[in-house]
């Protein structure tokens, strides 16, 4: 929820404050998904635990359980391939939309001609590639 994160940006007048702007985007989707996904993938593999090590003779004895556990599992398997590549185009939106060139091309004032605007850091993001890749 890009659209809820505010910056400033100076007006390079004498006596002005600094104008409020707003990012632009919600990608939020993605990234809810991915995580609902692992949520539930947790939750699923705690019960199959359970399910093997306390109830092993009805696990072994019913025949439509292990055949029931397989297909969900292959649901999660194709879910999880479905979320990370969600999200990971989510995280190339999100990049792009907080490149510092993007958000310098967005103010106004770096248009004004003798005015330079230079970006102060680029943004880290390594934890959320690894995210992706997981």
């Amino acid at each position: 929820r890009l659209y809820q994160v505010p910056f400033g940006m100076p007006t390079c007048e004498d006596g002005s404050d600094a104008r409020t702007l707003y990012l632009i985007g919600d990608f939020s989707a993605p990234a809810e998904f991915f995580v609902t996904l692992g949520v539930f993938s947790f939750l699923y593999s705690m019960a199959a635990l359970v399910l093997y090590l306390r109830f092993h003779s009805l696990y072994t004895e019913n025949t439509k359980l292990p055949f029931t556990d397989f297909c969900v599992t292959v649901c999660f398997a194709f879910f999880w391939l479905v979320a990370a590549a969600a999200w990971g185009k989510g995280l190339s939106d999100v990049k792009a939309a907080t490149r510092p060139s993007t958000l310098i091309s967005a103010m106004g004032v770096c248009r004004i001609d003798g005015v330079t605007c230079s970006p102060g850091t680029t943004p880290a993001m390594g934890l959320a590639n690894i995210s992706v890749v997981r």
